[in-house]
């Protein structure tokens, strides 16, 4: 079977072109930033349609930027010559370890789980149980839209009074085990992305959440430059503000977004069941985004990783390798972050492979995707 090129990633951003009524109200009302009543509409929106009406919102520029004021919110009163390291995964992406070193804290590696490819819960509860006395932050990433474990950072939080921002790029149509959008209730600040690339995309933006409406007011002043009162900055602050044509088009999508978070959680049971040979991440809640499809290759052929990346192009097919290289193996991040032992991200990151997942796709597509994967995988294992 023969279906043409598939692209690695897909864009899920509204068309303008069929908003122009919306476009020309927004013209007329001279407001195109500031939390404008369009911005306003979509995270309410937000609120009622993936939380269930629990909790507040605040959108921003980009998730980068979200992590960061995040990050700078909840450890404002820590002391970073008594508390310099951030709890966090190096299997995650570059804008996490950035985030937490513009936010003045040096990155300390966990390892991740070996089935959910999340950071351990070992591995979190050895490191606190030693250095709990220097983290400022704990920073976990819901790997690839995955619904992670939010209880035992309440618990962390109780026993060690060490706050957390969660790094949920990925994760908006994500399910917790209730049935829930990933995150309700939390009350710590969570990070989405709206990338073009996302199962709700705007371009480029991104949402912080919590159950917590004071600390979103808050964020929501650090965004508008610290201003708690009129052009008063009183804390920290930086511009991290929507434009309304974003949240626009971040309502329209919205749409949208259960149905493509369904097709993409069918799709990726289809991988699942084409492809039963190969090893997929273990899914925690009821249901993951999936921004494209992670599969572990066995460790003998990991080495010969490229070579099936190779072949994979030979047939048009998109495929990349998130996250690898894992930070702690990153240049940049090598000197200015601390590592503890990371036998499973290694293993993790060595073997991993990204598989297209759009929710254009369908079945004949993830057939011929299987097909030719397991066809590469086969040529360079035998």
């Amino acid at each position: 079977m023969r279906v043409g090129q598939v692209p690695f990633l897909e864009t899920n951003v509204a068309q303008l072109s069929g908003l122009l009524r919306e476009i020309n109200e927004i013209e007329e009302s001279g407001i195109y930033s500031n939390y404008g009543p369009v911005n306003t509409k979509f995270e309410s929106a937000l609120i009622s349609t993936v939380f269930g009406g629990v909790g507040s919102c605040v959108t921003v520029c980009n998730a980068t930027i979200g992590l960061m004021i995040a990050l700078k919110y909840v450890t404002r009163h820590v002391d970073r010559s008594q508390k310099p390291y951030v709890l966090m995964p190096s299997f995650t992406f570059a804008a996490a370890a950035h985030a937490v070193i513009w936010a003045g804290f040096t990155p300390l590696f966990a390892d991740i789980d070996p089935q959910s490819w999340t950071m351990s819960a070992e591995s979190e509860a050895q490191i606190l149980a030693s250095q709990a006395s220097k983290i400022a932050a704990i920073f976990p990433y819901a790997a690839f839209g995955n619904a992670i474990d939010l209880g035992r950072y309440i618990d962390f939080y109780e026993s060690y009074g060490i706050p957390t921002v969660v790094d949920a790029a990925s994760s908006l149509g994500s399910l917790n085990l209730a049935g829930h959008g990933f995150g309700t209730g939390f009350p710590f600040p969570i990070v989405f992305s709206l990338h073009a690339t996302k199962a709700l995309g705007v371009g480029e933006g991104g949402f912080i959440y919590s159950d917590d409406a004071g600390m979103i007011q808050q964020l929501r002043a650090m965004g508008n430059f610290g201003f708690e009162r009129p052009r008063h900055a009183t804390i920290d602050g930086i511009n991290s503000k929507m434009p309304e044509i974003s949240a626009l088009l971040g309502l329209d999508g919205l749409k949208r977004l259960e149905a493509i978070s369904r097709k993409k959680d069918e799709l990726a049971q289809m991988y699942r069941d084409c492809l039963p040979d190969f090893t997929f991440q273990t899914v925690l809640g009821r249901r993951s985004a999936y921004q494209f499809m992670p599969v572990l290759l066995p460790e003998r052929g990991a080495s010969r990783r490229d070579q099936v990346l190779a072949r994979m192009k030979d047939s048009q097919i998109g495929t990349a390798t998130y996250f690898s290289p894992h930070l702690a193996e990153q240049k940049y991040f090598v000197p200015r972050a601390e590592t503890t032992s990371l036998p499973v991200t290694d293993r993790i990151a060595s073997g991993v492979v990204s598989l297209p997942l759009g929710h254009r796709m369908t079945s004949d597509t993830i057939q011929f995707v299987c097909d030719e994967f397991r066809r590469s995988c086969q040529q360079e294992f035998n």
